[in-house]
């Protein structure tokens, strides 16, 4: 089954509004079919493995890492097809949270007569398909809020000098952060003043870029901006809220920008549950988040992160410096947002440290 997740891993950032599955077939001991989600969501993964393994399904134990799919889609169900193929033993993760699944797919393949055993490795088929459980469980993608700073938590010195706080190695494990994301998340700060060009850069993951989006209240964003300028050829989603000229808007959707608006929150922003819960519409399963400090905060403040990418470089800017993120408010220590440790890579200068939050 951990093999299946690795599998699975490769469909991260390719597969949405689908989840990202994997699939290894057994025979006496031997593997003879694997197969993930494929780009775009279809073919799915058993349907895949099925396919790979050129007739010697029959008899097999399929490993999957969710629930096989009864539901007539673009494709047939999935459960019909590892009956068809005379799989005897299917061995799944975690039940499907789609409701048109949901404990179908097991029933199926009970009712053929194969044998289903469910819940092998099922947190871990939960963790990776995150922002898919998220997005159907709470209406909002999963959120990664992404950060890199010295070692006491700022991202400029005073002056705004800021490039570049951590090394090669580790702007590179960012971009393939990025490929994995279905959208990049920005705020108009951070994208007026970095101008970032939100994109993937890796070779041979050039293809992997996902949805660009910045929240944009007060129209900050210029037209000659590469979010704007580049829209045509990466898809680019600006929030903002109502109120604003219909004549800017205009311009921006012209440009190719598609515009969501979304009300106002108590103090005039951006509400940020409509926007994610606007994302989730849209089949976005997984947000990162790149800056900049209001937004980081705002997201924090209101239980709306999920996980921490924390790249921490090794080197200290002192408190004149740009913190990372904007003040909370916070009274009391139980009143800051909790995250657990999941893991800890050295990328040489370098340290990335991922968290996650319960529940």
């Amino acid at each position: 089954m951990m093999a299946a997740l690795d599998l699975a891993a490769r469909g991260l950032g390719r597969v949405a509004p689908n989840p990202a599955v994997g699939c290894i077939l057994v025979q006496d001991g031997r593997v003879v079919g694997r197969g993930w989600t494929q780009p775009g969501g279809r073919p799915h993964a058993e349907t895949e493995a099925l396919r790979r393994s050129r007739g010697q399904a029959s008899g097999s134990t399929a490993y999957v890492t969710l629930e096989p799919c009864a539901h007539q889609g673009r494709t047939p169900p999935c459960a019909d097809a590892l009956i068809e193929a005379g799989v005897s033993r299917v061995v799944a993760a975690v039940e499907d949270p789609d409701p048109r699944v949901s404990g179908k797919g097991v029933r199926r393949l009970r009712e053929a007569g194969l044998q289903v055993d469910l819940g092998l490795c099922a947190a871990e088929a939960k963790r990776l398909n995150g922002g898919f459980f998220s997005r159907l469980e709470k209406g909002r993608p999963e959120v990664t809020l992404k950060l890199a700073t010295s070692q006491d938590g700022r991202i400029a010195t005073h002056k705004g000098h800021s490039k570049w706080i951590t090394g090669v190695l580790a702007r590179r494990r960012t971009h393939l952060l990025r490929s994995k994301a279905d959208a990049l998340l920005v705020g108009s700060g951070t994208a007026v003043v970095d101008n970032p060009r939100l994109d993937v850069r890796l070779p041979g993951l050039e293809d992997s870029n996902p949805l660009r989006v910045v929240i944009d209240g007060r129209l900050r964003l210029p037209l000659t901006h590469d979010l704007v300028v580049r829209a045509s050829a990466l898809p680019t989603l600006l929030i903002t809220h109502d109120g604003n000229p219909a004549e800017r808007l205009a311009a921006y959707a012209d440009a190719g920008v598609e515009v969501l608006r979304v009300p106002k929150d108590s103090a005039g922003h951006c509400a940020l549950p409509q926007a994610l819960k606007g994302l989730a519409e849209r089949g976005v399963n997984q947000v990162l988040v790149e800056g900049g400090g209001h937004l980081a905060a705002a997201l924090l403040r209101e239980g709306l992160v999920d996980r921490l990418a924390w790249f921490r470089a090794p080197m200290v800017i002192g408190g004149d410096g740009v913190p990372a993120l904007a003040s909370f408010g916070i009274d009391r220590l139980d009143e800051a947002p909790q995250f657990r440790q999941s893991s800890r890579l050295r990328l040489a200068p370098d340290m990335l440290d991922l968290f996650h939050r319960d529940g």
